[in-house]
């Protein structure tokens, strides 16, 4: 393997991680972001209470983006393993 095709790997492997990841990270973060307005509002301080929605919200966007990343990871696979 050349260092071109190397490079070219690492670059589409990372690309790939970015895109799969980033819905379950978005959903977090809008989580995240409404459980903070409503701490604010209610004033209610409770470090613990973001903690389940989130993990409840990101473990539903991971089963709903299953299927879609799954067949992101096939067709890298398909890609790699088949030369370019």
């Amino acid at each position: 393997m050349e260092v071109d095709q190397a490079v070219t790997v690492v670059r589409e492997s990372l690309m790939l991680m970015l895109k799969v990841s980033t819905p379950i990270l978005l959903a977090g973060l809008v989580i995240g972001l409404i459980v903070s307005i409503l701490q604010a509002v209610t004033q209610i301080q409770e470090q613990t209470l973001s903690f389940v929605p989130k993990i409840l919200g990101m473990a539903l966007a991971t089963i709903l983006i299953a299927p879609w990343a799954t067949e992101q990871m096939i067709q890298f696979s398909q890609r790699m393993f088949g030369g370019f």
